[in-house]
């Protein structure tokens, strides 16, 4: 071999060295933060109904449904838009996909690894601590990811309630006041069931915590990067949750409202209780959170935001080139008004988001990270197209309502009379479902229980009809 002018043979076996060192550190910083190819985006879509030559409806769809979120509402919409167009679903054994550890492909029911050609998969969309390189095995290269955050804020009072059972942490706190008072009281690190209790977003995301190799840097320089205040612009009111009563979201912003993305003020340092206060984003290692979010930006094509549902359905909608009916249903999995059983929730105690918020550091960067690039695609989309397509949205759904539902809304499981129809029981607070009207064609009753069906009596629907197992007539009775 012969050295390049001016190289001596030792220079370059030392420049060889470099390169090899430096792509060997490369690998295993990528390891946690393991990224997905580039995947398609399509063309800019056309009129509702009427998709232009570029875009052309997507069909392989990753949806990484998180915890307490409003995702069981998504779910419900792709099980639907599946179910009617004979899709072929990645389920799980039973309800989940072996969580909480990360997800393995070998848990999808009926997946063979030596199947040749490789089984490739329309959609994955049940319960996981996401793991994409296992994702990966399963679905094609042109699959859209998405996924769905909240604000910790109302994420740890609807978790403090669901969770309390299972959660060491939570069990031991007399209220939710309380365990955000004083979390290291209640909280121990691998505690059983207490990844509910802490970052809960972040968990299933299946990014790694900090370590020794990403050192805290200081505070000034350490929050993660966010929207100017702008005090003359207005943004969209959070409204309820998709996890609150009742089939409707946040309002809409006007057509001449220009968000700024910020679902609320920066956390406060804590007040009260004992001991230091609990990190916020402005502790955590600025390169760490940067790098995890860079992640998130280059493997999920869209994060939808829980205090902006239907904002976030008309966007999901335009970027899987889908009708806007595909997007229109109910929501599910709603707590009943009151909250818990007398277990002293307390999610209006006025320190309560200021501490949750601090508490779960890392799910509020990812979550003011989400929500700022959500608002960044608003404006992209058009701000007053937003709005029209929010307001047919809901014109929709009420419609929808109207014509499948008895009372028009969300009732107590008790008022269900098809026991197929009654959501699953979990935690310290009722969870509503609906009740279906007599007397509709076959054909309306069954486009409205594919709307009113819940989770796990649809993903047992599924199942039967991918395995070949009959199930109960309102949707698969749970077993």
């Amino acid at each position: 071999m012969r050295p390049w002018p001016g190289w001596g043979l030792r220079g370059l076996w030392t420049a060889v060295g470099v390169c090899t060192t430096v792509g060997f550190v490369l690998q295993i910083w990528g390891g946690p933060f393991h990224r997905r190819s580039s995947s398609p985006r399509g063309g800019p879509p056309g009129p509702w109904g009427a998709p232009g030559p570029q875009c052309s409806p997507r069909d392989h769809l990753v949806f990484l449904k998180t915890h307490k979120t409003g995702s069981s509402s998504v779910l419900s919409l792709l099980h639907r838009y599946g179910d009617r167009r004979n899709l072929t679903f990645a389920l799980p054994a039973r309800y989940q996909f072996g969580y909480p550890r990360p997800f393995q492909a070998s848990r999808v029911k009926g997946y063979d690894p030596q199947a040749r050609p490789p089984q490739r998969y329309h959609i994955l969309c049940h319960h996981m601590r996401f793991n994409l390189p296992e994702v990966l095995r399963l679905m094609p290269a042109d699959s859209f990811f998405f996924s769905i955050v909240r604000d910790p804020a109302s994420l740890a009072a609807s978790a403090f309630s669901y969770y309390r059972s299972v959660s060491s942490a939570f069990r031991a706190a007399p209220s939710l006041q309380a365990f955000l008072a004083a979390p290291r009281r209640f909280y121990r690190p691998g505690g059983r069931g207490d990844h509910y209790a802490r970052n809960l977003l972040w968990f299933d995301f299946g990014l790694p915590l900090p370590g020794p190799e990403a050192p805290a840097e200081p505070r000034r320089a350490a929050r993660p990067p966010g929207p100017p205040r702008d005090a003359g612009a207005s943004r969209p009111s959070p409204g309820p949750s998709p996890d609150g009563p009742g089939p409707r979201p946040p309002a809409a912003p006007s057509a001449g409202a220009r968000p700024t993305g910020r679902p609320g003020p920066d956390p406060d340092p804590v007040v009260g209780g004992d001991g230091p206060p609990p990190s916020s984003p402005s502790s955590l290692p600025a390169r760490f959170v940067r790098r995890a979010l860079e992640w998130v930006d280059a493997t999920f094509d869209l994060v939808l935001v829980a205090e902006h549902f239907d904002e976030s359905l008309v966007l999901l909608a335009a970027a899987l080139c889908w009708e806007l009916e595909d997007v229109v249903g109910f929501v599910h999995n709603a707590r009943a008004t009151g909250g818990g059983r007398g277990h002293g929730v307390g999610e209006r105690h006025p320190l309560t988001a200021v501490r949750a918020r601090a508490w779960n550091d890392l799910d509020w960067a990812l979550y003011l990270h989400a929500n700022r690039s959500l608002w960044a695609r608003a404006e992209r989309f058009g701000l007053g197209r937003l709005a029209s397509g929010v307001a047919e949205l809901r014109a929709r759904r009420a419609a929808l309502a109207g014509r499948c539902l008895l009372g028009g809304g969300a009732v107590e499981p008790g008022r269900i009379a098809d026991r197929g129809l009654r959501p699953f029981q979990f935690g310290t607070a009722g969870i509503l479902g609906y009740a279906v009207r007599g007397g509709l064609a076959p054909r309306d009753r069954e486009a409205c229980l594919q709307l009113a069906r819940p989770e796990l009596q649809y993903k047992d629907w599924l199942d039967a009809k991918q395995f070949g197992r009959r199930t109960a007539e309102g949707g698969g009775g749970v077993r």
